[in-house]
């Protein structure tokens, strides 16, 4: 049964160009041949012809699971010279088709895995089933079985490059619609180039209104494989360092970093908010004699932010430890866990860097090991040498940290670094002052190219003193009681930061734009699909 027309709730006009003209091209080049058969008379020759293809082509019953075959199917990524003159079966998309008198070559895509598949009218493969595949409609779902054979030169277009799929038997699993919102191919171009004709690529706003397609691109598929090794690294990298994952609520009582940027959600019969941060539960697990704890999970800033790097939703990596005697442990223990992530993704995940490399080129990102640790006075002095008018205590405006970046990638050669003691007055009230120049704080953020990736600090652990340092910044007690409360029966000293996933991602891939690196981004001008 051929499925209805669906709606994929996408108007026309946010398709993209390439897609409309082609499908108008295809339908001109369809109707000028029926035109021709009808003035003619003419049957098409390959519905009038004897079907001794019958039985191993169409479309299949709707899988609901009715029954259970025990079947090999092949990964199209394992596929290579080995397996020449051997009978496989893929799963895949049909990426694109283009017959040509007797013969039809065909790319089918499974995930970053491309290989090309052909037909030719003979013993096997009759007219019928020729037109068959010829017609299918790009990204269906189709079931091949073939036989692989070696080429005499290499197919450039796809990963598989040495071997082609010999076309036997063709199924359709799903089908696609025909009127797709955007081509993959299109949304595949690396910035340099233009669409099919001259024709402009898809725009931002276009693949992210067609997610589920953008998301099918090679690009996505290596993006969001390194997201996932980031997040793993980071657990790793803490796990040997006897760190315990924590689980901390995301509906809180009152927000934990004070401020308005916070979303308010109703809560039975009161009001709660959607945590800006796990600060306060994570010290909660220190003070509970956890010593060493990380987190993962979502968290919220109700920012009206419309930047490149700003998301009202995104996934924080949380990590909060106690120490002996310095902040510099902690410091520490969090640049050589951000080498551990940079040094797997050198080596583990060299394919998917370069395959987004090719869409959107960037220089190889760049570190040291131990990593490079400046001072607040330091950087000042930096931006002070080019120009830069700052006074000691001021806070680094985004350009300045991107001016900066610069600066510290050509003297010491590295994307990343840590600048510490940043001056008390810009940072929060639970910041431990330096004990040696009031000015400054035991504080500290991390960059990645020219970018903060974390902000952190050593955390006032005495309920007193906390106390005073929350009524020197006129906050209410009362806004802040539970957090106090945590400190008031004895806790270690200790610290912390607070880590933005896919800002890591973003940086060090060397893309653009945050929205790039989330799956399904959430910003003020969007909250779907």
């Amino acid at each position: 049964m051929v499925a209805g027309k669906v709606d994929t709730g996408v108007k026309d006009d946010a398709r993209s160009k390439n897609a409309l003209k082609k499908e108008a091209k295809d339908a001109a080049k369809l109707a000028k041949k029926q035109a021709a058969q009808e003035a003619q008379g003419k049957p098409d020759e390959a519905d009038s012809a004897e079907d001794h293809s019958k039985g191993k082509y169409g479309k299949l019953e709707m899988n609901a699971s009715q029954n259970k075959v025990q079947r090999e199917l092949k990964r199209v990524s394992d596929i290579d010279t080995s397996f020449a003159n051997k009978s496989v079966l893929i799963r895949a998309r049909l990426h694109t088709s283009r017959a040509k008198g007797k013969q039809c070559f065909v790319v089918f895509r499974q995930g970053r895995s491309t290989i090309q598949g052909i037909l030719t009218v003979g013993d096997i493969v009759s007219k019928q089933m020729l037109k068959f595949v010829a017609n299918i409609s790009k990204e269906s779902i189709v079931d091949v079985i073939g036989k692989i054979q070696n080429v005499p030169n290499p197919i450039e277009s796809c990963t598989q490059s040495d071997v082609e799929l010999v076309c036997e038997e063709v199924w359709i699993v799903s089908e696609a619609e025909p009127r797709l919102p955007l081509l993959i191919d299109d949304a595949s171009r690396p910035d340099s180039e233009t669409g099919e004709d001259g024709l402009s690529k898809v725009n931002q706003e276009t693949k992210l209104d067609n997610r589920f397609l953008d998301l099918r691109t090679p690009t996505n598929q290596a993006i969001y494989r390194v997201e996932a090794a980031v997040c793993r690294f980071f657990r790793e990298a803490l796990d040997k360092q006897g760190f315990v994952e924590i689980h901390t609520p995301k509906i809180i009582p009152a927000a934990s970093e004070g401020g308005a940027n916070v979303f308010k959600v109703s809560y039975f019969k009161t009001s709660a908010y959607l945590a800006q941060s796990p600060q306060l539960y994570k010290q909660m697990a220190i003070a509970s004699d956890f010593e060493k704890v990380y987190t993962v999970g979502a968290v919220f800033r109700a920012e009206d932010s419309n930047t490149h790097r700003h998301l009202t939703e995104f996934v924080g990596l949380d990590l909060e430890m106690s120490f002996d005697s310095h902040y510099h442990e902690v410091m520490d223990t969090i640049g050589n866990m951000f080498t551990e992530i940079f040094k797997g993704l050198k080596n583990n995940y060299t394919k998917e860097i370069e395959q987004v490399r090719k869409q959107f080129p960037s220089e190889e990102f760049a570190f040291l090991e131990p990593p490079l640790k400046l001072q607040f006075p330091q950087a000042v002095k930096m931006l002070r040498d080019v120009g830069i008018e700052m006074g000691d205590e001021d806070d680094l405006s985004t350009p300045n940290e991107k001016l900066l970046g610069r600066l510290v990638k050509a003297k010491y050669g590295t994307d990343f670094y840590m600048l510490d003691k940043y001056p008390l007055a810009v940072r929060p009230f639970y910041t431990m002052p330096d004990p040696k120049d009031p000015k400054y704080s035991n504080s500290y953020d991390m960059f990645m190219r020219g970018e903060e990736i974390l902000s952190g600090a050593q955390r006032i652990h005495d309920s007193a003193f906390l106390t005073e340092r929350a009524k020197h910044h006129g906050i209410d007690l009362e806004t802040i009681k539970s957090y106090i409360d945590a400190f008031k029966y004895g806790c270690p000293p200790h610290a912390g930061g607070g880590i933005g996933m896919e800002r890591v991602t973003m940086l060090y891939l060397g893309l653009d734009n945050i929205r790039k690196t989330s799956m399904f981004p959430r910003d003020p001008k969007r909250l779907t699909p």
